[in-house]
């Protein structure tokens, strides 16, 4: 990446649109705005625009828009193009900024790339972004955009400074090992303020695995026996003919996944191969082999039977729902339910909204209210896990030897940095931006 050159790239969606932004960031943006739309506009300010190239020829009329250096996105001077959204309108401006010295097409996330590099985000506040571009429920939504708007930078930052208050105590104590009246307060004082740090950080460590979870999806895994309906229930609730259905068992093979959004959580709903005692053969033994790891792994396990299915095993786990499915061919349904089994039907549709309703209250008490989560990938976890054990070895240790103590706090305090991006990020950056578009 050459931070010289100006770039450009289509930020909005590919594609016919009613309108498009073309983005320009570098030294050469404003001679971009010179040579299309005649003069700059006021300094974050639209102006309306005839759009010409190079010949004079009328490209488009839309709007310029200006940012000098510092205050832009990537805080570096930053022109935007609002023209109309129609493919040809888009290439004949990308065409023109192509014929212009100096400029170049952007690669991906070079525009975050940027903002990163003239400390305009953070590389937390970068993962929030990427997380928010992709996000596809409310949740999701909510979580990345605290992470994007620096909620979770800030508890890092306060960690941060923190523990090098705690550092600079111990500096005081070697300085002025001699002196007990120096050393016994810092020392306490350092103990005192580790215990609350170690008790802070612990509180959001145990959180790291629901908003893991909610970042991903929560999986809600449909098992049991053969012919119980799992499929048919599957498709019920994907609205969509997403697994084969048939009255022979043992139809389902391999495991299918269906993305859903559940009172604005997302959803992987899996559907599985059935589980009995013994298989007929290879192929559905690696199909159960397969049901039995989702099970295993699931958020929440629904397992389903019915009265002319298989009397299948016992649930490899405890299940969270449990279902007696095809109701509608039952009569007197009370009596042969069993202690917290739900009756449905998935062909009729009977008991399904009581199903889908005690599903969806089930995951929102499990993953909401999580958007203030600091601790929702395996790098944040891992950083703060060792910063915590680190800090744990302080409050253990005797004391004996200060320096090795400060050489340990010293290792912690740049563990944390690590998270935000404050020193040796080098390595994670490419890891990062390949989770952007061009245009971002």
């Amino acid at each position: 990446m050459r931070t010289s050159d100006t770039i450009f790239a289509l930020s909005s969606g590919a594609g016919k649109a009613g309108v498009a932004v073309i983005r320009v960031s570098g030294p050469q943006a404003a001679k971009a705005v010179e040579r299309l739309a005649a003069r700059l506009p006021e300094p974050r300010s639209a102006a309306l625009r005839t759009f010409r190239d190079a010949d004079g020829a009328v490209l488009d009329r839309g709007l310029a828009l200006w940012f000098p250096s510092p205050r832009s996105a990537t805080g570096e001077d930053v022109a935007e193009f609002h023209c109309h959204g129609s493919p040809a309108v888009i290439g004949a401006l990308m065409t023109a900024l192509s014929s212009m010295p100096g400029l170049r097409p952007a690669e991906a996330g070079e525009f975050t790339r940027r903002a990163m590099a003239n400390g305009r985000l953070d590389l937390v506040e970068v993962e929030g972004l990427a997380d928010l571009l992709s996000a596809r429920t409310e949740a999701q939504r909510k979580l990345a955009m605290a992470h994007y708007l620096g909620e979770a930078s800030s508890a890092y930052e306060r960690w941060r400074a923190s523990l090098i208050g705690i550092l600079g105590r111990i500096e005081a104590a070697v300085d002025f090992a001699d002196e007990a009246e120096v050393v016994e307060p810092a020392m306490r004082g350092a103990r005192e303020a580790a215990i609350a740090l170690v008790s802070e950080m612990t509180s959001a460590l145990s959180e790291y695995g629901r908003a893991r979870t909610l970042r991903d999806g929560v999986k809600v895994v449909l098992a049991g026996p053969p012919n119980a309906g799992k499929s048919t229930l599957l498709n019920l609730l994907a609205r969509r003919e997403a697994a084969i259905v048939s009255h022979t068992p043992g139809t389902t093979r391999d495991v299918i996944e269906v993305m859903m959004d559940l009172g604005g959580v997302p959803v992987i709903l899996t559907d599985t191969a059935g589980l009995r005692a013994n298989a007929a053969e290879e192929i559905e033994a690696i199909g159960m082999g397969r049901a039995r790891k989702e099970a295993e792994q699931a958020d929440v396990l629904v397992w389903v039977t019915s009265s002319d299915a298989e009397a299948g095993p016992t649930p490899v786990v405890l299940p969270a729902i449990r279902l007696r499915n095809k109701c509608d061919l039952e009569s007197n349904l009370s009596s042969r339910l069993r202690n917290e089994e739900m009756n449905v039907s998935a062909k009729s549709g009977s008991g399904m909204a009581e199903f889908i309703e005690r599903l969806t209250a089930l995951i929102t008490q499990r993953y909401s209210n999580l958007e203030h989560a600091s601790v929702i990938r395996a790098r944040h976890e891992q950083s703060v896990s060792r910063t915590v054990a680190l800090l744990q070895e302080f409050l253990a240790d005797d004391q004996a030897h200060l320096e090795l103590t400060a050489e340990r706090l010293r290792e912690a305090a740049t563990v944390l940095g690590r998270i935000t991006g404050r020193i040796d990020v080098e390595d994670l950056l490419d890891h990062v931006f390949r989770e952007f578009c061009i245009g971002k």
